[in-house]
């Protein structure tokens, strides 16, 4: 999957299951803020919410804390992480076990 194609599939998911009635998932810039003001101004059950989301949809484990913190600045950082993720996880999956 390709960036792009990453990044509208994180916008519709925002919109569709954080209930952003009214929002055209296109209207969301990559780089905007999803939390505080000038973004889409979530909270802290909305990153609890992404979090499964990111989980169930794509596969990825999502660290907990702090840890997480730096994924969650924008739509651009989520599907960077997501796809660092996806690379990790194939890599140490095809590593030989024994």
């Amino acid at each position: 999957m390709q960036r792009s194609d990453l990044k509208r599939e994180i916008k519709q998911l925002l919109v569709a299951e954080l209930n952003l009635t009214g929002r055209d998932p296109s209207s969301i810039e990559d780089e905007a803020p999803l939390f505080g003001t000038g973004g889409l101004g979530l909270d802290s059950l909305d990153a609890l919410q992404i979090a499964m989301l990111v989980e169930e949809k794509f596969g990825v484990r999502v660290p907990e804390g702090d840890e997480a913190r730096p994924m969650f600045r924008s739509v651009s950082s989520l599907s960077e992480f997501i796809e660092a993720a996806r690379a990790r996880d194939a890599t140490s999956g095809s590593a030989p076990t024994g």
